[in-house]
């Protein structure tokens, strides 16, 4: 298991920052100041060292600096056992998507993983528990993906076949297009399945375990089933064959609904607090955030044991809701893991306690060293 930090942070007309430059140790980085400073920023920024959309979500052609006269781009270099290696990520002029370089060379998305894993908590979370199921799936698909950086393409792979789908039943297409579309749709469908699975069961063998049930509570997980009738099979194959099957016989329904109604993208990620035996969505608003640390930061320690490398935690006004206690505890379980870890908030002395982190001042895009 080793750790990685980031010892060098550039961005180039990203969102609010026309340049922006860090250089760093692996302490934890703690960055202040006013709201619409650009804290966000800066840890959305590094987000984008990871497969997927990043911690927002946003379209990348929504990232560059307005009135900018080239696209946005987020370049950092690693410190790893074998010696530090650039990522590079952005938009480029006439290109579609966002364009990654691993040491000066173009490179797929999935082969930043190599060198970084990285994980994050953001103010939005706060109501996943009480929010719509979609927004849980994303939860857990982001986690899975830490583990599995080819899951968001089954991901997103199985939502195009999907939707493509959709659009043949509403316009009454030819059944052997949909022949074909249900294979694609049930071999993306079986392996996210899987995947998730094997995320959960790990997940919550791990979080039994934790050593910080304290002050963060254990969970319990589990997805609720893919089938009214029947389990799923344990084979890729067999599972395969239930979803073509299914997905056959309920075209007329789907025709009817406008949407297909059964599939991976129908299964909610349930969580229930251990010590009280309650769902979560009826815990309080602090036992709530409390679980939603715990999952985060177990989920950190199985990403450390299975890939050997360390994540790093992003965590967006994460103080401002914790009692004195709750924060202590955090910032000990932070230092136990190893991480390097980013943390904004609007009073730098909620950040007292996070001990000799390196610590910085944001206002109106720019950076400077605390004082």
């Amino acid at each position: 298991m080793t750790t990685r930090h980031i010892s060098r942070l550039r961005l180039t007309h990203f969102r609010n920052y026309m340049t922006a430059a860090l250089d760093l140790d692996a302490r934890h980085v703690v960055l202040t100041g006013p709201n619409g400073s650009g804290k966000t920023n800066l840890i959305e920024a590094v987000s984008l060292l990871a497969p997927g959309r990043g911690m927002r979500r946003a379209g990348f052609d929504m990232l560059t600096q307005l009135g900018a006269e080239s696209p946005w781009a987020v370049a950092a270099t690693i410190e790893t056992p074998d010696g530090p290696a650039d990522l590079g990520t952005g938009l480029v002029d006439g290109a579609s998507g966002r364009r990654v370089r691993v040491n000066g060379a173009n490179a797929a998305v999935e082969e930043m993983t190599g060198f970084l894993r990285v994980l994050w908590l953001t103010p939005d979370m706060d109501g996943l528990f009480r929010g719509p199921a979609g927004d849980r799936r994303r939860f857990l698909d982001r986690l899975v993906m830490t583990l599995i950086p080819g899951h968001g393409s089954s991901v997103s792979d199985f939502e195009n076949a999907m939707r493509q789908r959709n659009r043949l039943l509403a316009d009454g297409g030819d059944p052997r297009w949909l022949d074909g579309l249900e294979i694609q749709m049930a071999e993306h469908a079986a392996a996210l399945h899987f995947a998730r699975i094997d995320t959960v069961t790990r997940l919550e063998a791990l979080a039994a375990k934790s050593i910080d049930h304290q002050a963060f509570p254990a969970a319990h997980m589990a997805l609720s089933p893919l089938f009214d009738d029947e389990a799923p099979a344990e084979t890729s194959s067999g599972l395969e064959g239930q979803f073509l099957e299914r997905w056959r016989a309920s075209r007329g329904i789907d025709h009817a609904a406008g949407r297909t109604t059964i599939g991976p993208h129908r299964v909610d990620f349930a969580v229930t607090h251990a010590q009280k035996d309650m769902p979560a969505a009826l815990c309080s608003t602090g036992e709530q955030k409390a679980l939603l640390i715990g999952l985060v930061l177990a989920h950190a320690r199985l990403v450390a044991d299975m890939t050997g490398i360390v994540p790093i935690l992003l965590l967006d006004e994460i103080a401002a809701h914790l009692d004195p206690n709750r924060r202590a505890a955090l910032f000990d379980a932070l230092d136990a893991l190893g991480s390097q870890c980013w943390m904004t908030g609007t009073d730098p002395d909620l950040f007292v306690a996070a001990g000799n982190a390196a610590r910085f001042t944001v206002r109106a895009g720019a950076i400077s060293p605390a004082t």
